[in-house]
């Protein structure tokens, strides 16, 4: 753990070599990614941690003040003491959050991996108002459902992502941790939306990155990394055929190839 004065933070590292820092989404801890790590066989530092409200990592968001910024100084925290060379990578709403750290600047990175992240803003600003309207009809059932008393409704949103029948698909522990951080979920949604992305900013960030999205994933999804991967002037997305977004778990060995194949080209190329 790391102890600050706001309250602790989840840190956990293992394995030897170049240094990644691996950031899980919503409803989820840095545990997501033990099938990653268990891939990478021991040939990385893997530095994991939960984004706030998750976990052991103490909530510093509130209702009226659910700025990204909180998430970003959080693992901000975590690569200050992963350092001083790091490889980013997130997945999800974690996406969302290293993308923040990255046009942030306060910290210093090695490389930039994005799995799905999230950007609803990004196709609002590009003039995809169809497929931005797909993020917000969801959300805005899925906030109406929570209020209406449904406990799981959580599960809309899951199946959003990863294609009808996922909920019901996952162990009965994880599905049971999704309720219960449902409050926490909804925050991480106001976050994302109160959080502007444009072509603009995203050319800022001039470090090696790479944006990887899966081949079943839903369009909404796809089309806003690859706009994402388009800003920051990335390779083209990688997708994973027969992947969706819950890819860490389901093709984990793909996955840990790709973001292998990343760190060591921009270990190689010394940016």
């Amino acid at each position: 753990m790391i102890d600050e004065a706001r309250g602790p933070i989840d840190y956990a590292t293992c394995g030897a070599g170049p240094t990644m820092v691996l950031v899980p989404g919503s409803c989820s801890t840095g545990a997501a990614w033990r099938p990653v790590i268990s891939a990478l066989n021991g040939q990385f530092t893997c530095v994991t941690t939960s984004l706030l409200g998750y976990g052991g990592t103490a909530e510093r968001r509130t209702a009226r003040d659910p700025d990204i910024a909180h998430e970003a100084e959080v693992l901000e925290s975590v690569i200050g003491k992963a350092g001083p060379r790091v490889h980013l990578v997130g997945h999800s709403f974690g996406g969302l959050v290293a993308l923040a750290v990255a046009l942030r600047k306060r910290v210093s990175l090695a490389s930039l991996a994005v799995l799905e992240a999230p950007a609803a803003e990004l196709l609002q600003e590009r003039g995809e108002h169809r497929l931005y309207r797909a993020f917000r009809r969801m959300t805005e059932a899925y906030f109406t459902d929570v209020r209406s008393g449904n406990a799981e409704a959580i599960v809309a949103m899951i199946d959003f992502y990863g294609g009808a029948g996922t909920f019901a698909s996952w162990p009965a522990r994880v599905r049971a941790y999704a309720v219960e951080t449902t409050p926490v979920n909804i925050l991480d949604w106001a976050s994302a939306y109160g959080f502007p992305l444009s072509m603009d900013a995203l050319s800022a960030i001039d470090i090696p990155v790479r944006v990887i999205c899966g081949g079943a994933s839903h369009p909404a999804v796809q089309r806003a990394n690859t706009l994402l991967a388009k800003g920051m002037n990335a390779p083209p997305v990688v997708s994973v055929d027969g992947a969706s977004h819950f890819m860490i778990a389901t093709h984990a060995p793909e996955i840990a190839r790709l973001i292998s194949e990343h760190v060591h080209a921009a270990e190689a190329s010394g940016t």
